[in-house]
């Protein structure tokens, strides 16, 4: 039995800011990097907070420290998402729930201690920000006793072949969007530049501004970027498509139409086009928008983030075709676990995977996370923590480059055997 001896807890930093959605909608004002207002978001007393972060150690039997990362996500208490992050609140609730189940837990089988040390607590789920840092422990931990990767544990535990190819990286800008693109061309990112349009400032009158600054991105790419590099054009739009022309899927359609004109022969990703203010109206309208598209033929992408945040929300948008591509944001989906199940649900139904999550992260959850998009084969994955854009790129290509690395190197020396074939008999 692979056990838990001790736990310790570190409290520690997000690499951004958590911010205050609502407020920033209504439209605060700036003052340098500060936003200036009153908070609308229950838990805010500013509308920019640094992010905090706590690291959980599980003091294997061998007296190894393997280690998570708990946290939130950057617009916390938004869309659905789990209310802003305190470090207090989850340390008395890991103290009090989480490390006693941890220290009766074997953790050799990660699927299982997942199960066991994740389970509801009086009736409701814990935090989501433990299932993800208690849950990255949990992977490294079994992977350690293993002597594997992480990815390995996850090929093994669903039973999932090992995989030989890179999952496409996708780069965001923040506010510093015009360096922040030159960097991202100049560095050949495969998807980019997010944009960060979330105030009617950057999507402007019926959405002119934000228009000519995707016109913009993609004459750059053409005039700055390498020789045959043609990245995918991806904009998260937080719902200001809904918010300045109306909540009509055929207006916002039409909007993404004109859009995907503009910048033809360019693959276009739209993020949170509208908020529909719930999670059913969500799957209602973005099924409406999805089939639209699709019968007019364009090259644009509906990928769904706001409202579709937990395992059983993906399932639900998957299986409706609500749309093209989910951002499966893995602190708002809970364990990992549950984000490798998330991207094989959406391969299941024929949607787009795409495992992201925030800025507000650390490098040890940005590691994890390439583990299991890798493991899964996610369509794309997000470059994080941070908005500086060159540390994210630098943590997950190499995270990735480092993984398929080994994975080659161990098939070359044939010491591991298709995981497919070793649990044969297993399933997820």
């Amino acid at each position: 039995m692979k056990t838990i001896s001790d736990v310790i807890l570190a409290p520690g930093n997000g690499a951004f800011f958590y911010d205050d959605q609502a407020a920033i909608r209504a439209g605060v004002a700036h003052d340098g990097f500060r936003y200036l207002g009153t908070p609308l978001t229950p838990g805010f007393t500013t509308v920019r907070t640094p992010s905090r972060s706590l690291s959980i150690g599980l003091v294997l039997s061998d007296d190894i420290i393997v280690w998570g990362d708990m946290m939130s996500v950057q617009y916390s208490g938004a869309g659905g998402r789990d209310l802003l992050f305190q470090v207090d609140t989850i340390e008395a609730l890991s103290r009090s729930v989480v490390i006693p189940r941890l220290l009766a837990t074997d953790v050799s089988n990660f699927l299982s201690a997942c199960e066991h040390v994740l389970s509801y607590h009086e009736g409701k789920r814990l935090p989501l920000a433990i299932e993800y840092g208690v849950s990255q422990a949990l992977l490294r931990a079994a992977a350690h006793f293993a002597r594997t990767t992480l990815a390995e544990v996850i090929c093994s535990e669903f039973c999932l072949p090992l995989p030989e190819r890179p999952v496409p990286i996708f780069a965001q800008s923040g506010d510093s969007r015009e360096v922040n693109v030159d960097k991202m061309i100049l560095k050949s990112v495969d998807v980019l530049p997010h944009g960060l349009i979330n105030s009617r400032e950057k999507f402007g009158a019926s959405g002119e501004t934000f228009r000519e600054f995707a016109k913009w991105v993609a004459q750059r790419t053409i005039e700055i970027g390498e020789p045959g590099y043609h990245p995918v054009l991806h904009f998260d739009l937080h719902g200001w498509i809904g918010l300045e022309i109306g909540m009509d899927a055929e207006k916002i359609a039409d909007f993404i139409t004109r859009l995907a004109d503009d910048i033809s022969g360019f693959r276009l990703h739209i993020e949170c086009p509208a908020d529909f203010g719930s999670m059913e109206a969500q799957l209602h309208e973005y099924a409406k928008i999805v089939a639209l598209l699709d019968r007019r033929g364009t090259q644009a992408r509906v990928v769904v983030d706001e409202r579709c945040n937990t395992l059983d929300d993906i399932r639900l948008f998957a299986k409706a075709k609500a749309a093209h591509l989910v951002q499966i944001k893995m602190p708002d989906v809970g364990s990992i676990a549950d984000t490798a199940r998330a991207v094989l649900i959406c391969k299941e139904n024929g949607i787009g995977a795409y495992v992201g999550g925030s800025c507000t992260e650390t490098d040890l959850s940005a590691r994890a996370a390439v583990n299991i998009a890798v493991a899964t084969r996610a369509d794309m994955m997000l470059a994080k923590p941070g908005m500086g854009v060159d540390e994210g790129i630098s943590i997950v290509g190499n995270e990735q480059s480092r993984l398929l690395s080994i994975l080659k190197y161990r098939r070359s020396h044939s010491s591991i055997r298709n995981a497919k074939s070793a649990c044969a008999d297993k399933g997820p």
